[in-house]
C-alpha cells in the first residue's frame, strides 16, 4: 500500500532483566534512526509516512525490543489513512502550535 499515512504506536515492553523504559528508549531510537518523520508522545510515538515503510519499522521496533531483553510486548496500532490525499501530522497540529 501506497497511502501516505500517521501511525501511533504504543509499545509496552515486559521483561525480567531490563527496565521498560530502556527498552522503549530503544523502540525510539528505532525509529529515529528510520529516518522518518515522527512525534513522540507521553503514551505512544506518531509516525508519518507512506504506509509500507511504517509497517516496516513497526517491525523492525518490535524484533529489537525482543532482541534488547522483552519477553513479551503489548502493541497498540492506530492507523489514520485517506484514499486520495496525505495526512500529516503538521495538518492535525498546526492550531496548536
Amino acid at each position: 500500500m501506497k497511502n501516505y499515512v500517521n501511525v501511533a504506536l504504543q509499545v509496552l515492553p515486559q521483561s525480567k532483566t531490563k527496565e521498560a523504559y530502556d527498552l522503549v528508549d530503544d523502540a525510539i531510537q528505532v525509529i529515529q534512526e528510520s529516518g522518518m518523520k515522527y512525534q513522540v508522545c507521553p503514551f505512544e510515538t506518531v509516525l508519518e509516512g507512506p504506509y509500507d515503510e511504517i509497517m516496516n519499522v513497526v517491525k523492525k521496533v518490535q524484533e529489537t525490543c525482543f532482541n534488547k531483553g522483552a519477553e513479551e510486548l503489548m502493541v497498540y496500532i492506530k492507523i489514520q489513512i485517506r484514499k486520495d490525499s496525505k495526512v500529516t501530522i503538521d495538518d492535525k497540529m498546526k492550531k496548536y502550535k
